[in-house]
């Protein structure tokens, strides 16, 4: 079967027979091809039946990477609670201005820069401006802008002649400049009633915005600013626990007087009556039962939380961290030691940001007459041997390593206490000794042939007869006379008697 320009050709030949004419049958004009593909129909076939003998691999989703235990973790940026700058990431809407203005001097404050610059200047000028208008209405009712070059004429105001002469008698009345050259008569009772007033509101305003430009720059939460956090958060063991770490350090030589640690954790929740909590805190203890959480910060320090079963963490293993989805959220306080103020620095930790079997490398070391810390290594990690298990099943672990050999203990001692006191009832045989000693005993006394040892006759007895000799073995230097075994000692004795 071929495919040609405009026709299709089909042969067909039998062995034997002469061949058919082809059969020729009209194809349709082919299709213009298209865009990028200028290929023929065989090149597009063999490549698609490539593709597909090919060994299908598994293609990673977009946004999604594979953590060490073959979970895939999403790759899309959390939304944070709270930015790693300290910045609560929270925005509230529909709560109403009027609740703002009520406490303006917090509201100047919590201002940025920009706008609390332009509070600044637009308050006093349009406190300028204010009262200008008012010198120079009261100069325009009493007709001393008529009367410019009447020297009998008494205005109330010397110089005024125009509202800018009006704007320049205001600021220097409010900031108490007194040129000398523009003064208030005492023809005008209204100008005197205007200058106290003048005189008390320019003070207010004076203090409420100095004020509010003192705090701003003495703010604690620029403090803040040095005390740093490490980038990322650890867990490894611990005397044997698992502990989730993260380090904190001051870089300024001014402490943070009465440190405090705090750590919360921030995960969804739904309850066991259906409903959902979308930011649920709950704290993280780092110390606060033994004293821990209070730090004295002169130099950077690894903060621990230990996982046992009051931790969140209990049931989370390295599999589990891969793909969960939380954020830790630590918060230092204290007190600036240069102005007395409380200041607060925050930081985060996305579930991402915490490395499973790491531990942080010293950053300390012993100079000539002081510690040398390097900030270099501050957010530096290595890994460390570390269970993959969760702290429940290595507490678990733990603990039957425990029983199996407290019950194995006590077996022995049982044994030994048993073996005790067979001994007690059933004496152990004396210790034999190695050495043998053997001892030769002669008599005089006369044996028979009937074995029995008596006197002799008178008439002496027979020609041959010899004395009785006795040889007897001792071992472990117990003596037997009788032929036999006792308590594990042996003796022998033999005798030879001589014919009567």
């Amino acid at each position: 079967m071929a495919l040609e320009n405009s026709t299709l050709r089909v042969s067909v030949s039998e062995k034997g027979e002469e061949p058919a004419p082809p059969v020729i049958f009209d194809a349709p004009p082919p299709k213009a091809p298209t865009t990028n593909q200028n290929r023929s129909l065989q090149d597009k076939m063999a490549a698609r039946e490539a593709q597909a003998n090919q060994p299908r691999k598994k293609v990673q989703g977009a946004g999604q990477e594979r953590g060490r235990f073959g979970w895939g973790r999403s790759k899309r940026k959390r939304q944070r609670y709270v930015e790693k700058n300290g910045r609560c990431n929270v925005q509230h809407g529909n709560t109403g201005t009027y609740r703002y203005l009520t406490d303006i001097f917090t509201t100047l404050v919590d201002l940025n820069w920009r706008c609390s610059l332009f509070v600044f200047v637009m308050a006093y000028a349009i406190t300028w401006l204010f009262f200008g208008a008012i010198w120079y209405l009261i100069a325009y009712c009493r007709g001393d802008l008529d009367h410019l070059e009447d020297v009998a004429w008494t205005p109330c105001v010397n110089n005024l002649n125009s509202f800018i002469s009006a704007f320049l008698f205001s600021i220097e009345t409010e900031t108490t400049i007194g040129y000398g050259h523009r003064v208030i008569t005492d023809q005008c009772p209204v100008g005197t009633m205007l200058l106290l007033l003048q005189a008390i509101l320019g003070s207010m305003v004076n203090a409420f915005m100095v004020g509010c430009m003192f705090v701003k720059i003495s703010q604690p939460n620029k403090r803040a600013e040095t005390l740093v956090f490490s980038r990322n958060a650890v867990i490894s063991l611990r005397d044997d626990k698992l502990c989730l770490m993260f380090r904190i350090g001051d870089l300024r030589s001014s402490h943070i007087v009465g440190a405090n640690m705090r750590a919360k954790l921030i995960k969804s929740k739904q309850t066991q009556e259906g409903e959902f909590i979308p930011l649920d805190q709950t704290d993280i203890s780092v110390g606060f039962e033994t004293g821990d959480d209070r730090l004295f910060l002169v130099s950077p320090l690894v903060i621990a939380h230990e996982i046992d079963c009051r931790s969140a963490f209990w049931d989370m293993s390295q599999a589990q961290l891969e793909k969960d989805d939380f954020e830790i959220v630590v918060i230092l306080e204290g007190m600036v030691e240069a102005t007395g103020m409380t200041c607060q620095a925050r930081s985060s930790y996305l579930a991402e940001e915490v490395l499973w079997g790491h531990r942080f490398s010293p950053m300390m070391s012993l100079a000539e007459g002081f510690f040398d810390v390097d900030y270099g290594a501050f957010h530096h990690s290595f890994e460390v041997d570390t269970p993959s298990c969760s702290a429940h099943e290595l507490a678990l672990a733990t603990a039957r390593r425990e029983a199996h050999l407290y019950w194995s203990i006590s077996s022995r001692l049982d044994e030994e206490n048993r073996l005790d006191e067979e001994e007690k009832w059933d004496p152990p045989p004396p210790m034999v000794d190695q050495s043998v000693k053997t001892t030769t005993t002669t008599t005089s006394s006369p044996v028979t042939n009937d074995g029995e040892g008596r006197g002799g006759d008178d008439d002496g007895g027979d020609a041959n007869d010899e004395p009785m000799t006795a040889t007897t073995f001792v071992v472990g230097g117990v003596l037997n006379d009788a032929i036999g075994e006792q308590n594990g000692s042996v003796a022998l004795t033999s005798q030879s008697e001589s014919e009567a």
